[in-house]
C-alpha cells in the first residue's frame, strides 16, 4: 500500500510536498523490481530539475537505473546517508530512504494520489 499523504508520477518517484518544498524518493514498487540497491547518485545542491527530466541515478545489483523527477525544483538538500547506506531506500523507501529536497519553481501538475497511482500499477501489470 502507497502512503496517501504523498503524490506519484508515473516513473515511480514520489513527492512529499509542504511549504513550497518537495521532498523526493522512489516508490516502493520501483526498489521492488531494482532489487538490492548498492548506490546512489545523489544531485549536487543548487541543481535545477525539470519535472520528468532525471535527477540522479540508482545502481542495483540488477541495473543501474534513473531517478525522474516528479517536479520541477532547485535541490536545496540530498539525503547523505544513503552514500554510505543505499540499501535504506529498500527498507524504507517513503522515509529515511528519500533522496532529494527540492525548492518548487512550478506546480507538481503531473502527479497522481494513491488510488490513482496503484490503478496506474495494475494496469502496467496487463
Amino acid at each position: 500500500m502507497n502512503p496517501e499523504d504523498i503524490l506519484y508520477h508515473r516513473e515511480h518517484t514520489w513527492a512529499r510536498i509542504e511549504k513550497g518544498k518537495a521532498t523526493i524518493g522512489i516508490t516502493d514498487y520501483a526498489q521492488k523490481a531494482l532489487g538490492d540497491i548498492v548506490y546512489v547518485e545523489l544531485p549536487e545542491i543548487e541543481y535545477e530539475v525539470v519535472s520528468g527530466e532525471k535527477l540522479s541515478d540508482i545502481e542495483s545489483t540488477k541495473a543501474t537505473s534513473e531517478v525522474i523527477s516528479p517536479v520541477s525544483g532547485r535541490v536545496i538538500q540530498v539525503n547523505e546517508e544513503l552514500a554510505d547506506t543505499p540499501e535504506v531506500i529498500n527498507e524504507d523507501p517513503y522515509n529515511k530512504g528519500w533522496i532529494a529536497v527540492l525548492e518548487l519553481t512550478s506546480e507538481a501538475e503531473e502527479l497522481i494520489e494513491a488510488s490513482d497511482y496503484e490503478k496506474y500499477l495494475e494496469d502496467e501489470a496487463k
